[in-house]
């Protein structure tokens, strides 16, 4: 997979499109983690979505008097 990323490198760079090339800059940088996403099957997307639900769920509690309705209601939409 590595060889196939370093030759996509070399056409986009023969290519000279601007904008590709600081695409490939970044992804150059960021090599190691891409090659890791693809090996590995891990991801962090369900946590993610608790996260991004309970934060929801705090802006749209804001006004709660009292913190234990507030865990209640994340206990209830969990």
């Amino acid at each position: 997979m590595k060889k196939r990323l370093e030759g996509f490198y070399r056409k986009v760079e023969e290519a000279r499109i601007s904008a590709f090339l600081k695409a490939i800059s970044t992804f150059k940088n960021w090599q190691v983690e891409i090659l890791n996403s693809i090996i590995f099957p891990y991801s962090n997307g369900f946590l993610e979505g608790i996260n991004n639900k309970s934060k929801v769920m705090k802006r749209n509690a804001y006004g709660f008097r009292r913190f234990d309705h507030f865990k209640a209601k994340v206990l209830l939409n969990m």
